[in-house]
């Protein structure tokens, strides 16, 4: 390991930190070759091992959003890593004012897949389906399609990595499995799904499939290096969707989804749409509210936008489907 002391000298390998999982090392990879690109400076893969990785409990039990970052963001602190790479969802909605949020990069699908058994859609499941997800956000959504399509399913609580997920279907424990499509693009896997979740349905966490490049707030040149790879229509779609997340008062544990997608007209990106959903995990009740604007000229614009949806929704009586508010 280097010393720290030579953190400034331009031929050191920069130390990006990691989650171990194959989706995580494939994420870091993609974005240690851009940075090499960008810099010109070798990258090396520290890996990490979080607390949301060990524990084997619910993620809602042990604190949901954060216990795949604060290893990581212990690491930078440290000085143990130069920058880290998380996904997005995973990040809780404060920033610390000693991390900055150096690039947001091009947001991959944000859209949740079925991944069935015999090439079923949700819509062929059997009766009585068990499918399997360990996020309410999920949970509420399919339970409130099955019931507009007069069917029963049962929603299975899972946890583990992509493999041990599709393994449930592969073996026989479950019909199908809910999953985020940018995971199994990012290592190839796509081709296992059987239905792509269209927002109408199901909306996506807020922030999914979109990269979160973090590093020092006192490392001012690594931070610039590193906005090359900042996408601001991507930026901004998630500060609208966090933000929404955030004035829900919202943890992981709340079945909130949310997605900020962009309007064009031609070639012209004119307008943005924000739709927010949250519902009591049974899916018997929802509420569900979009809002359009024009398309955010900053950060506050697009906190903004956020906040007015969930006051919307507020109003309409989302506050007493919440459940167990995360501490």
């Amino acid at each position: 390991m280097n010393d720290t002391s030579t953190t400034a000298a331009a031929g050191r390998p920069l130390r990006l930190g990691t989650r171990r999982s194959q989706l995580a090392m494939a994420q870091s990879g993609m974005v240690a070759d851009a940075v090499r690109e960008i810099t010109g400076r070798p990258v090396e893969l520290v890996e990490i091992t979080t607390y949301g990785d060990v524990s084997r409990e619910a993620l809602a039990q042990i604190g949901g959003t954060g216990v795949f970052v604060s290893a990581l963001r212990d690491a930078l602190l440290a000085g143990e890593i130069d920058f880290a790479v998380h996904s997005l969802k995973d990040l809780p909605t404060t920033q610390p004012d000693d991390l900055t949020l150096a690039a947001i990069p091009l947001r991959e699908d944000p859209r949740d897949v079925l991944v069935a058994r015999d090439g079923l859609t949700f819509e062929t499941l059997p009766e009585g389906a068990r499918i399997g997800t360990g996020s309410p956000r999920r949970m509420a959504q399919l339970n409130a399609w099955a019931h507009a399509l007069g069917r029963r399913i049962e929603t299975v609580p899972i946890r583990g990595n992509i493999d041990t997920r599709i393994g449930f279907v592969a073996k026989g424990e479950l019909d199908a499995v809910v999953l985020a499509a940018a995971g199994l693009n990012r290592i190839g896997r796509i081709g296992e799904a059987t239905q792509f979740l269209e927002p109408d349905t199901v909306l996506p966490a807020p922030g999914q499939g979109a990269l979160a490049i973090e590093c020092a707030s006192t490392n001012a040149p690594l931070a610039a290096a590193l906005a090359e790879l900042d996408d601001p229509h991507t930026r901004a779609a998630v500060t609208a969707e966090r933000s929404l997340l955030a004035a829900l008062e919202a943890g992981c544990s709340a079945p909130v989804g949310a997605l900020a997608d962009l309007q064009a007209s031609g070639q012209v990106v004119t307008e943005m749409r924000l739709r927010g959903v949250v519902g009591t995990t049974d899916g018997k009740t929802l509420v569900q509210l979009s809002t359009t604007g024009p398309v955010p000229a900053s950060e506050e614009d697009a906190l903004a936008l956020g906040r007015e949806l969930a006051a919307e929704m507020l109003a309409k009586g989302a506050a007493g489907l919440m459940g167990e508010r995360a501490h």
